[in-house]
């Protein structure tokens, strides 16, 4: 009897274990500051610093006043205000983008700098992205405050100033603070996808088809 009743207890307390570890709290981005972000935590507000870890296990990796990045689950997870998520331990779909190699050789794509449209060309060999003075005018990319620099081309140096962009989107993946060149003059002729965007997710080609992949979410 007494090795039943014990054998009955492990069994609950294993569907207890089961259940506890397959269960991820619900998390919404009430408020965000520079490195703090007011969570609400399975109905719980909770003030975290960067580098703090909830009581319910949610850690917050970075802030700003735009997006919070909060490690849950083992990934990586970007929050913007009020966007909420129920997570899992099921493993969501990552977003992903194909190209197709052009006739010129090079790969193209759609998508928006700061919420405006943007066609960018990638380049693997730019350490940023890359912007001529007159895409930057339309895309109302703000330079007066920027560092200057200067940067190699075909043609020779240039000067750049050296900006950071909000939000970048290549087809369904987005990006959030990515460093960018604006060169004085007309070159690049399309805007140059760069490493600043590439080095942040996964990419390979195979017969003339590039595939872009958000590394989390």
């Amino acid at each position: 009897m007494v090795i039943r009743l014990l054998h009955i207890a492990l069994s609950i307390g294993c569907l207890l274990y089961n259940a506890a570890a397959w269960s991820t709290p619900e998390v919404t981005a009430q408020g965000l500051f520079r490195d703090k972000a007011l969570l609400v935590i399975d109905g719980h507000s909770r003030l975290l610093k960067v580098g703090e870890t909830s009581p319910e296990g949610v850690k917050l990796v970075s802030s700003n006043s735009k997006k919070a990045v909060i490690r849950l689950g083992g990934r990586n997870i970007t929050l913007e205000v009020s966007q909420r998520i129920a997570t899992s331990f099921k493993a969501a779909k990552l977003p992903e983008v194909k190209l197709t190699r052009q006739n010129n050789g090079h790969f193209f794509a759609d998508g928006a700098i700061n919420g405006r449209p943007a066609t960018f060309m990638v380049d693997t060999g730019a350490s940023a992205i890359a912007i001529n003075t007159a895409d930057a005018a339309r895309l109302d990319i703000n330079t007066e405050d920027a560092r200057t620099s200067v940067a190699s081309t075909a043609g020779g140096i240039v000067n750049t100033r050296v900006v950071k962009l909000d939000k970048v989107r290549v087809g369904t993946i987005t990006l959030y603070d990515i460093a960018a060149h604006v060169v004085e003059g007309d070159y690049p002729e399309h805007i140059l996808l760069g490493n600043s965007f590439l080095s942040r997710i996964e990419m390979n080609e195979r017969g003339g088809i590039m595939t872009l992949k958000k590394k989390f979410q």
